[in-house]
């Protein structure tokens, strides 16, 4: 068991608008933000979850040499630090840290590099794909707007990587290497083509083109795949002592963590759930809790017909008695490696607002699966602590447990 840390400031840029209040109101309505998109013409699935009417004036200074994740991770640590009250003149910046998590790299001006250089013309390549597009630039960019110069780096799990990146900076807390740290994740997969060609050609992306808004149905009898989201979200996590000191309001605690690798496909979960089992115990075993004390789990959810009833079977084997379940992604979408860190972020707002937002689009039961799905409406609920699950491609887990402030 470890002290848990304080969550302090949150920063949420989704498909459902930028924003707390915007998210918050979309999954309690349980509604799905997938639609068509322009970006992905011609393909073969041509819809996606995608932040709406993203404004860059606001990061105009880096915009020209920025990617749109980079961009996403900027203005979510901005509303993060705003939100946390942190205070800007008292700041040791060499105590605050930023950790994000990134599933892949950004692919969005590569082709027309390409085709520069299949042309032969290579003096006419830009040199600025490199920096705009590698996944370390998202934690870097927020250190250049902050001024922060605490240890700074990004962590690739795949779907996992937000969620791991917020229990790599609760280590660095509890290692007294910071007093404060930004945590969280970004990606934008569905800017580029080729990410969603290659999600497609493994037939993992639902193909409801003609109804895209029913397409992610996690838990659904009648699920097909996830469908491609993209967005940031930014925890501001603080030492206890630390957050006590500038008297700030803390939302919630993240009192858990643990991680662990299946070890056993690249792409495919342990269907018995080895290593989801060992990560959500090593979580539940930091916050020195039992399974009984969890009041809701927000699952990964992906709505792939394998990795859902995966997910299930893996907590009805954990939990004697299953707390009530939701899944953000039937709502948002997958946002690979801001997913987890979305979520954690919903997990906060659950244990706030003492409410469980339903699953988009669960209207027909999967008969092999036996959870507490909430469904149709939010359910209020007694919450005093969240698990909260994120599972990547190379069998990497990744689970939280948030606790009530």
């Amino acid at each position: 068991m470890s002290e848990p840390v304080a969550v302090t400031g949150l920063g949420l840029l989704t498909p459902a608008g930028t924003g707390i209040e915007a998210t918050w109101t979309c999954l309690c309505q349980g509604r799905s933000t997938a639609a068509a998109d322009p970006a992905l013409t011609d393909m073969p699935v041509d819809f996606s979850c995608r932040v709406p009417g993203f404004d860059t004036a606001g990061v105009k200074k880096i915009a020209w040499r920025t990617n749109r994740f980079i961009q996403m991770a900027l203005v979510a640590a901005r509303m993060a630090v705003a939100d946390s009250g942190l205070p800007s003149g008292r700041r040791d910046h060499r105590r605050i840290g930023v950790v994000m998590g990134v599933g892949a790299a950004s692919m969005e001006h590569w082709p027309g590099e390409t085709e520069k250089l299949l042309q032969g013309r290579l003096r006419a390549v830009s040199p600025l794909p490199l920096p705009r597009s590698i996944p370390n630039m998202a934690a870097g960019e927020i250190a250049l707007d902050l001024g922060v110069t605490g240890p700074n780096l990004v962590v690739s799990t795949a779907c996992a990587s937000g969620a791991t990146a917020l229990g790599v900076a609760k280590d660095l807390l509890a290692a007294d290497r910071c007093d404060v740290v930004l945590a969280g994740g970004v990606e934008s997969p569905r800017a580029s083509q080729m990410v969603s060609l290659c999600f497609s050609r493994m037939s993992v992306l639902s193909r409801r083109r003609q109804g895209p808004e029913r397409a992610s149905r996690p838990f659904d009898a009648d699920r097909d795949g996830f469908v491609l989201g993209e967005g940031a979200a930014v925890l501001v996590l603080e030492k206890a002592a630390y957050a006590r000191s500038r008297r700030a309001d803390v939302r919630a605690w993240l009192s858990g963590y643990g991680a662990s690798a299946d070890a056993h496909h690249p792409t495919t979960p342990d269907p018995e759930g080895k290593g989801a089992t060992a990560a959500i115990e090593a979580a539940l075993a930091e916050a020195g809790l039992r399974t009984g004390d969890i009041s809701h789990i927000n699952a990964h959810g992906s709505s792939t017909d394998f990795n859902d009833l995966f997910e299930a079977r893996t907590l009805s084997r954990i939990f004697d008695r299953c707390p009530p379940v939701t899944a953000n992604k039937g709502s948002l979408g997958h946002g690979i490696g801001a997913a987890g860190a979305i979520e954690a972020a919903c997990s906060v707002l659950t244990l706030q607002h003492q409410l469980i937002p339903p699953v988009a689009n669960f209207t027909r039961p999967d008969p092999r699966i036996d959870l507490d799905i909430v469904a149709g409406t939010p359910r209020r609920h007694a919450v005093q602590a969240v698990l909260s699950n994120s599972f990547g491609f190379g069998g990497q887990n990744a689970a939280l447990v948030f606790t009530r402030a």
